[in-house]
């Protein structure tokens, strides 16, 4: 299935992701430096962005390429969905 390529990396990334979270807790309870604090929390941010962006590569291949078979109404209402989504990532990006 297609879906699973995406899925694992998606999962793989969010588990490296949670490992940078667990260091961050772990640099403020030892008191580091605010500097290497905010140097993790900018990676751990771009690591999140990144795992959005494979999300929506993913979603433009797979859904919506889908949504084409259906009628298009059905597709108009996947596209709203879909740029409705982008917007509140764009929003929090």
């Amino acid at each position: 299935m297609e879906q699973e390529r995406p899925k694992k990396e998606i999962l793989a990334r969010l588990k490296r992701i949670e490992g940078q979270i667990r260091g961050l807790q772990r640099m403020v309870e030892e008191g580091a430096a605010c500097q290497d604090i905010l140097m993790q929390s900018a990676a751990a941010t771009a690591a999140i962005k990144k795992v959005g962006a494979i999300i929506i590569h993913a979603h433009l291949e797979e859904c919506l390429e889908e949504s084409r078979k259906k009628p298009v109404l059905k597709q108009k209402e996947t596209l709203k969905d879909f740029q409705t989504a982008i917007s509140r990532y764009i929003d929090w990006a």
